[in-house]
Parts: structure tokens; sequence; C-alpha cells
């Protein structure tokens, strides 16, 4: 269905959607968290492509969250599944990264949505001697600590983990959710500068990738400049029209500013791109019905740290 721009739609916020629910494709205390990585080593030097079989952002219900190109959200819950399946890429690909490293990141996954980061650590430490050379293990581990360093308020935890995540740019200067986790981790200890500054170095050294404008957005926003937030936004888009992620984001913040119009026109294009964000879709057929109707400023959440983030759809 076509948008008119610039017509005046009156929406009534959706019952337990609303557009602050919209947020960022990670949860919010758990968006640093593990992720199973790929099976077979890319040809690429950016990991996530659609040709490998991959898991990556995983839901506070332990279930995965569905990218395009990526296994269905029941996934993980059927392990034998999913192992048979990670042995079968194994064996039938050439090039493919130590198996005994990636079982342990499975198992560590599985055990850190268990709870058990003890147990988990372990398995990523594992995982790191078996394929030290691999990027997910470092990451997997300092997820991990991040995690137990802010639950238990373990300083050491949080030295480990930024050292890791460093020691996972090392072998991967693109790792995404690795810069995210270590720009949560500098603002979380009061050190949003140096967090600025490892993004907008990433952004300066990846001039044609959108993540790291994406993430910088991400940034803004936690520090209260939504404006700037949105710049960041329309200019990862004129690096890549077609990224689902940014249009949300984009979409999330133009809703939550009260252009209803624009910020349809951003849900319906990124839905078109992927339609795995059942939230979102709710939030467009909200905005689709309620013409008319009257609509109070969308609510604003406090000025959140890098932990306050709310779990919804997500890009």
């Amino acid at each position: 269905m076509g948008v008119v721009i610039g017509a005046m739609v009156a929406i009534t916020p959706l019952q337990g959607v609303p557009p602050d629910r919209i947020t960022w494709r990670h949860d919010p205390i758990l968006r640093h968290r593990p992720r199973l990585a790929t099976v077979c080593r890319p040809t690429q030097s950016v990991p996530f492509r659609a040709a490998q079989l991959l898991l990556t952002d995983f839901s506070v219900n332990a279930t995965v969250t569905i990218r395009s190109n990526h296994l269905p959200q029941d996934s993980l819950s059927h392990g034998g599944w999913f192992v048979a399946a990670l042995l079968m890429c194994a064996l039938a690909s050439g090039g493919c990264s130590n198996i005994a490293s990636q079982a342990s990141n499975v198992e560590g996954v599985r055990l850190y949505q268990q709870g058990n980061y003890q147990q988990a650590s372990d398995r990523f430490q594992q995982a790191i001697a078996q394929d030290p050379k691999s990027p997910e293990g470092y990451y997997n581990l300092a997820a991990a600590l991040h995690k137990t360093g802010t639950l238990y308020t373990r300083p050491s935890d949080l030295q480990q983990a930024e050292n890791l995540y460093n020691q996972c740019l090392e072998r991967d200067p693109n790792h995404t959710e690795c810069y995210r986790g270590l720009a949560v981790l500098l603002n979380e200890s009061g050190r949003q500068e140096e967090a600025f500054r490892l993004l907008n170095n990433w952004a300066s050294a990846s001039p044609k990738s959108p993540d790291p404008k994406i993430e910088l957005a991400r940034l803004l926003e936690e520090v209260g400049q939504s404006e700037q937030a949105k710049a960041q936004l329309v200019d990862a888009l004129t690096i890549d029209p077609h990224n689902a992620r940014a249009l949300t984001a984009l979409g999330r913040l133009r809703d939550q500013s009260g252009d209803h119009v624009q910020a349809l026109a951003n849900y319906q294009r990124s839905l078109s791109l992927n339609r795995f964000q059942p939230e979102v879709a709710a939030r467009v057929a909200q905005l689709q019905g309620a013409v008319g109707a009257p609509i109070p400023t969308a609510p604003s959440t406090d000025a959140r740290t890098a932990s306050g983030w709310q779990s919804t759809p997500r890009y």
C-alpha cells in the first residue's frame, strides 16, 4: 500500500508495541551477548554472508531472531537438528573452520542462554584454544565476561571483556557485534568519548559500510541526540538504501517524534526487505488502520544507558 507523503495522519498508540519499543536489533542488556558464528569460514573478510550457515542475534526468550538468509526461528530449540546441519556443512565444504571450536561455541551459547555464565565462559575459552585465529571465540568470551562483570559488579571481568573485544577486532576489523559490545562497555563505564572515537574511527576506515553509522546512531540516541542519530541513519541509507536495520531505526525515531507518515514509509520499506519483524508489522498495521484517530505524543523514554534498550522490532 502506497503512502502519500505530507498527509496529516493521526494515530493511536499500539497497545503493547508503542513506538519507543521499536528499537535496535539486539535486545538491551543482551545486545552484546554471544552468538553462533559461521560454520564455514567465508571467503569475504566481512562475516554474515548469505551463503554461510549462520545463527546470530538471540532474543530474550532464547530463540533465534530471524534475519533474511538466516536459519528458522525455532532452529536453536532443535539442538540435534542444528548440530547435524553444522556437521554436514563442515563435512561438505572446503576450508571449514575448526569443528571442535565451533562445537564449543555452540555449547557455550546454549549455556549462556541458560544463565550458566561461568560454564559458558569455559566453553568459549576452549573455542579460542581450538581455533585461536577465529574472532568468534574472543567475541563470545568478551560478551560473557561483559555480562558477568555488569551483573555481579566485577571490574576484572569488564577489563578482560574489553581486552577480548579488542583481540576480536584485531582478527576481524569489521566485526559489527564486537564494535557494538565494546562501544556499550565504554559508554557504560563513563568513557563516552572513547566510545564515539571507536565508532568514528571505524566509520572512517570503512566508508562504504553502513554499519558504523548505524552503531553511531544507536549511541547518539542513547545520549539524547536524536536528530544527529537520524542524520547518521540517513547517511547509512545513502550507502545502502536496502538496509532494513537502518530503515527500522529511522522509522522508530520518526515515529517517536510524531512524523507518522514518514515512519510508516520507513517501516513498510524495511518489512519489504526483511519480513521477520513482527512488532514492526504490528505497528504498520496500526498506522495504516488508525487514520483520523486522536494520537497522544509517542511516549519518550528517559535518557538511557547502553544497557537500557528495550527489546522489540530489532534492526
